[in-house]
């Protein structure tokens, strides 16, 4: 009879990244997990609006279009190899008051920041499913807290949260799934907003290479454990709690 309370024999092996595709990776949060990937002995793949600035394998694609992800997914995983792992580092937003915003901006938010999410994680699932592999997904500090001004964003990111909680259910034991929540960071994400709605000159944001490393932290768990949440954020961090 084995006793349950043994310590392990052997000492877990934190797992190669190997092909890790970042959504969003030629700016902001993606760039920094291209670099930090590559750092760590991965290969990153870049899905986005536009070519990264790093010589990385990528696609050109607009993930509001669900359809047009799913086959830059299945073109990559010919063109360059399939996923070891997803990150979903892609997204948008619209500030201002629900009645001031166009249903097209509003609807695109959602349609880049959670339908994009799923279009890619759908179309990788037969590839991390072959290799027991790793999906990262990306929501906010404005996931768990709703805040004026910001309905499309938290809306997305809400659904983000959601969707993340139900996949590792779903993929329990076959795909490990990290919901990662970021705080504000220090990118061009805020550009062009009116500047009521970004943050001000003492704002207290991360360096999204931080945030980019607690991701490959998520990644390289051992197979068999996965951190199903994590969130990283500044110290001052105003969105929470």
């Amino acid at each position: 009879m084995t006793d349950a309370t043994a310590p392990p024999t052997e000492t877990p092996v934190p797992r190669e990244l190997g092909t890790v595709y970042v959504t969003g990776g030629s700016s902001g949060l993606g760039a920094a997990l291209v670099e930090a990937v590559t750092a760590a002995g991965g290969k990153p793949v870049v899905l986005d609006r536009v070519p990264p600035s790093a010589e990385v394998p990528h696609a050109v694609v607009d993930l509001a279009d669900s359809a047009a992800a799913a086959d830059a997914v299945e073109r990559l995983a010919v063109e360059v190899g399939p996923p070891d792992a997803v990150v979903t580092a892609a997204g948008t937003d619209a500030c201002g008051p629900l009645a001031e915003i166009s249903v097209e901006h509003w609807e695109r938010v959602v349609q880049v920041n959670l339908l994009g999410t799923v279009a890619v994680v759908r179309a990788a699932l037969p590839y991390l499913e072959q290799r027991r592999g790793t999906v990262v997904t990306v929501a906010s500090t404005l996931g768990l807290k709703g805040v004026s001004d910001a309905t499309a964003y938290c809306a997305s990111k809400f659904g983000v949260r959601g969707f993340s909680q139900a996949l590792a259910a779903e993929l329990a034991g076959r795909v490990g799934v990290t919901c990662l929540v970021p705080g504000g960071m220090r990118t061009a994400f805020f550009d062009g907003r009116p500047e009521q709605y970004k943050p001000g000159p003492d704002a207290d944001l991360a360096d999204p290479r931080a945030t980019a490393a607690a991701a490959v932290t998520a990644l390289r768990q051992p197979v068999g454990v996965e951190i199903r949440e994590m969130l990283v954020a500044a110290s001052g961090e105003s969105s929470w709690p």
